[in-house]
């Protein structure tokens, strides 16, 4: 099964980069984004290694391209091998298996698939390569430029935020256009953050509720990519410029952009995540996290999907996981029209 590729990066902060940066860092950028949009026109259809046999039990499978853009590339670590001692290879390694784990303690789901799809992933990608991208049957991470961005290893719900797209893909199938593609981003911004609070084992009040904390270098002025809490405070630059995300539909930005701006007004349906996780307390993953994926695997959960169906659908499954009416209803209620969406 083969989806197109996904990026974490969107193009619109590489483009300003390519277009505000000095010549050097504006030429990785230009080049990045050459690649992404080779990727972004195809699917992969690598050959996968055979699936888990044992659930409960991932498979990983760590690459280095070393610096070409050949995928997968050669193989460097496999499950159940010591760390190789490069710290990008061992971070994807163990990204992988965090991000199973939440899959199967919380969500009860053998890999990405359901039956034990193999965990891949290739590092050192490229020449300088910003970005980190699910292609549909892998991950791939470039290093960063060191002046900007770090390594796109170095933020553990980066990786669950790439697979989680693949989760997405072999589920919902939400179109990557306007809403429905908004809620593709929003939904692997979710799980790429419950990923992390569960392997740190946060609650709702200790985590930072930041997507990409430690991608930005200290010469940038931001904390993260995005901001579950505040969207469009995440980042304040004079190279890559503000955080364009709204929190409210009053300020849905309408563009043709980015695939009709699904990494912009993804901070909508993030905010009502984050406000619905805060009213119920305790961990995120328990109430709003399950009704958030229970929904996503609904088989009625239509492929075109906007904020106001998806909402709707919240609900319904909130009344049959918890009762009509009680408090994880009323809070995802709640939520949803405090960011402008009338449910």
């Amino acid at each position: 099964m083969t989806h197109a590729a996904h990026h974490f990066l969107p193009p619109y902060l590489l483009e300003r980069v390519a277009s505000q940066a000095e010549p050097g860092l504006g030429h990785l950028a230009s080049r990045t984004l050459l690649v992404d949009r080779h990727f972004r026109s195809r699917a992969e259809t690598l050959d996968l290694p055979e699936a888990s046999a044992e659930e409960g039990q991932p498979l990983r499978y760590v690459y280095t391209a070393n610096q070409e853009q050949t995928l997968p590339g050669k193989l460097i670590r496999q499950e159940g091998e010591e760390e190789t001692g490069d710290i990008t290879a061992d971070e994807a390694y163990a990204g992988l298996g965090a991000t199973y784990r939440f899959f199967w303690d919380i969500l009860g789901r053998h890999s990405i698939d359901e039956v034990g799809m193999a965990l891949l992933a290739t590092v050192h990608y490229g020449q300088d390569y910003v970005n980190a991208f699910w292609n549909g049957t892998q991950m791939v991470f470039g290093d960063g430029d060191g002046e900007l961005f770090n390594r796109f290893t170095i933020a553990l719900d980066i990786i669950g935020h790439e697979l989680a797209h693949g989760v997405i893909g072999h589920e919902a199938k939400l179109i990557y256009q306007g809403q429905s593609g908004a809620l593709n981003e929003s939904i692997a911004d979710v799980l790429g953050s419950l990923v992390k609070q569960y392997h740190h084992e946060q609650t709702v009040e200790d985590a930072d509720w930041l997507v990409g904390e430690g991608l930005f270098t200290e010469r940038v002025n931001g904390r993260a990519l995005r901001s579950m809490a505040n969207p469009g405070t995440a980042y304040d630059d004079r190279i890559l410029g503000k955080d364009p995300q709204p929190a409210h539909m009053r300020d849905f930005v309408v563009t043709e952009e980015d695939n009709g701006g699904v990494h912009i007004n993804s901070g909508i349906p993030n905010k009502a995540f984050y406000l619905a996780a805060m009213a119920l307390g305790g961990n995120a993953w328990d109430a709003a996290g399950r009704v958030w994926y229970v929904t996503l695997t609904d088989p009625r959960l239509p492929e075109d999907s906007d904020f106001a169906t998806f909402a709707e659908m919240t609900l319904q499954q909130a009344g049959h996981l918890y009762g009509a009416l009680g408090r994880e209803q009323q809070a995802i209620r709640d939520a949803w029209r405090d960011v402008g969406v009338d449910v």
